[in-house]
């Protein structure tokens, strides 16, 4: 399979140029993608153009990763319903340090025949003479031409209408395909759908300028079955830094996708072939409630962006929640996991007592039960758990050793109710 019908069968060809097959499949194809430093991180959203870099580059085409610290400065009006905030160029300069970290690791630019190249597009943008860019780059396109761009009219068919600054934004991205021509030889370039307006210009300040020949591909926007637009959950972004979102929050954002959103999801971003996709698909058909493609999602993507020790913790603290061992959990993780769960903090003279406090009282105190009878009950049927360890003893006691790193306990009544204990520990 070549790699244009591989981006194919995985969904991921929204619209391309005519005879971007035929090129793909007679060269080494310079390609790049541009990403915008509006955060000193990327977020799951951007994992979509990233390996599509990275899926060209294992076909042996050679990727080049764009970072915008020049377009930054201006903002792209492409899908966005308003003007964005103008970042400094000091914000732009520290998110672009974090945004080049992150695409290597999922790029190798130390190939041999096909290494990637990441470029910032500030070194050439930010030495633009006004004059010689209007009337170098300026001049190959009408106002007409811009006008009937699809994110210009929706812009202007908005009440904030679209800025000076914002409508000169395909002029940027044009110049930006036309300088990656002329330096690297790149004739194509990738993006999302809302994208292929300024694509389209690249190709024709080429085709004016150069007499050379571009193509475009963009991918589609990618939202749920539900059509909630992908990687915004109620928490808000889900990033690709481990210090925004933790890789145990993040694994959990890929093992709560849906049935109706996992085979794709696992074509979107996974490298699995077609048959263990098939062989994940035929699973979730016949035994949904296992849900194995859910598993083997959230792993591959964790592994990939925060890698396999970051993923395998994850796992352990996600069996946590159906009562797998806590003892070698951290107290910070703990806290993590059980985050949306009630808790409540143990008055700091509670365990001044050497022998602790009475797991029964614990429990009243907690609500998890309504009486220390109802509770005694409970522990003679088997529901009582500490840190997910049955408790057979009516007079069994907390000490301070029971505490996760001194600070943390996890009280459970049942298989499914929970309640976390904190105190603050020893100075």
């Amino acid at each position: 399979m070549n790699v244009l019908h591989e981006l194919e069968w995985r969904g991921l060809v929204y619209d391309q140029t005519e005879g971007l097959d035929a090129h793909l499949a007679s060269d080494n194809v310079t390609h790049y993608i541009g990403f915008d430093p509006t955060a000193h991180s990327l977020h799951v959203g951007s994992l979509l153009p990233i390996l599509a870099l990275a899926r060209l580059q294992r076909a042996g085409h050679t990727p080049i990763a764009v970072v915008g610290g020049g377009t930054g400065m201006i903002g792209d009006p492409s899908g966005k319903s308003k003007e964005r905030s103008l970042l400094t160029p000091e914000q732009i300069d520290h998110n672009l340090e974090g945004i080049r970290g992150q695409l290597a690791r999922f790029l190798d630019f130390d190939a041999v025949k096909n290494p990637a190249t990441i470029v910032n597009n500030a070194d050439w943008l930010g030495e633009a003479n006004l004059i010689d860019f209007l009337r170098e780059i300026g001049k190959h396109f009408t106002v007409n031409y811009m006008l009937a761009k699809e994110s210009t009219k929706r812009r202007l068919a908005s009440d904030d209408g679209i800025s000076y600054t914002e409508f000169s934004y395909l002029l940027l991205q044009s110049w930006d395909f036309l300088v990656l021509n002329q330096r690297y030889g790149c004739t194509l370039q990738l993006g999302g759908s809302d994208q292929w307006g300024n694509i389209t210009a690249g190709i024709e300040l080429i085709r004016r300028m150069r007499s050379g020949k571009a193509h475009g591909l963009v991918m589609p926007l990618v939202t749920s079955a539900s059509g909630v637009k992908f990687g915004k959950t109620e928490a808000g972004t889900v990033w690709l830094d481990a210090e925004l979102t933790s890789p145990y929050r993040f694994y959990q954002f890929w093992r709560n996708t849906s049935d109706q959103d996992v085979v794709s999801y696992l074509k979107f971003f996974t490298f699995l072939t077609r048959d263990e996709i098939a062989e994940l698909e035929t699973a979730l058909a016949e035994k949904p409630q296992e849900q194995a493609a859910q598993k083997r999602l959230a792993l591959e993507v964790t592994s990939m962006v925060h890698g396999a020790d970051a993923a395998n913790s994850a796992i352990r603290a996600s069996a946590v929640l159906f009562g797998a061992e806590i003892a070698d959990l951290s107290a910070a993780e703990l806290l993590e996991i059980f985050d949306d769960v009630p808790s409540s903090a143990l008055d700091e003279h509670a365990l001044d007592d050497t022998n602790g406090i009475s797991v029964v009282e614990l429990f009243v105190a907690s609500g998890l039960e309504t009486s220390k009878g109802a509770c005694r009950r409970l522990i003679k049927s088997g529901g009582v758990y500490v840190n997910n360890r049955r408790v057979t003893d009516e007079q069994a006691r907390i000490g301070v050793d029971d505490f996760l790193d001194g600070r943390a306990l996890v009280l459970r009544k049942g298989q499914k109710r929970y309640h976390v204990v904190t105190r603050h520990g020893d100075p």
